[in-house]
């Protein structure tokens, strides 16, 4: 669906995201911060030493954590969300197209075609969403110590930490290409993008 902007200075827009899947991205952004953060005042010294109170802050990175997929799973009672689910988790053959282009550093639109999501957004969607359920699992084995036996929690920590290293190195990299895109963020922001972007970045999605 096009939405035409009809106030002065406007320009014709079209409507890529809902507000539930603005308000979802939002909030996990937050709460992923936050664990992040706090993950570095836990782990990194210079930041133990400058933040302190390292109870309150295990604390408050315990319950970002406990409360990452509160926003995807309030975010299902919308169509327009579950709809942006769907295209996420369909993998059609111009993806593979798109990947094959990605793999050989082909940068040309040509050769990267894509609907709403190209094949690189739907990975990241895929993964991440894999990784806080990781994390979210193997936190849960660290904070009620006496359900589980040592072996369990020694090895929920080599994976807690390691993947959330991981992470924070992945998230960069999703934080510089949308710092590199300033369409894609105003559709994230406003929910609208121009007509021009949609058809040259993802030629196949048809709004």
């Amino acid at each position: 669906m096009s939405l035409r902007l009809d106030a002065p200075g406007a320009a014709t827009g079209v409507r890529r995201f809902g507000r539930a899947t603005r308000w979802v991205h939002r909030t996990t952004a937050v709460l992923m911060g936050v664990c992040v953060a706090t993950a570095a005042c836990l782990y990194i010294p210079q930041f133990a030493e400058l933040v302190g109170r390292r109870e309150l802050v295990v604390r408050i990175h315990e319950w970002a954590g406990l409360a990452l997929p509160v926003p995807v799973m309030a975010g299902l009672a919308s169509r327009l969300f579950r709809a942006d689910l769907g295209f996420l988790n369909r993998f059609g053959p111009h993806d593979r197209v798109w990947l094959r282009a990605a793999v050989r550093r082909d940068k040309r639109r040509s050769s990267r075609p894509a609907g709403k999501f190209n094949a690189g957004q739907k990975i990241y969607a895929a993964w991440i969403a894999g990784a806080t359920l990781v994390m979210l699992g193997t936190g849960l084995i660290m904070w009620f110590t006496h359900l589980t036996p040592l072996q369990w929690r020694t090895s929920a920590t080599f994976v807690h930490d390691w993947l959330a290293l991981t992470i924070g190195i992945v998230l960069a990299g999703h934080i510089g290409m949308a710092l590199g895109d300033p369409e894609a963020r105003r559709g994230m922001r406003t929910g609208l993008v121009s007509r021009e972007w949609a058809d040259r970045e993802h030629r196949l999605w048809r709004p």
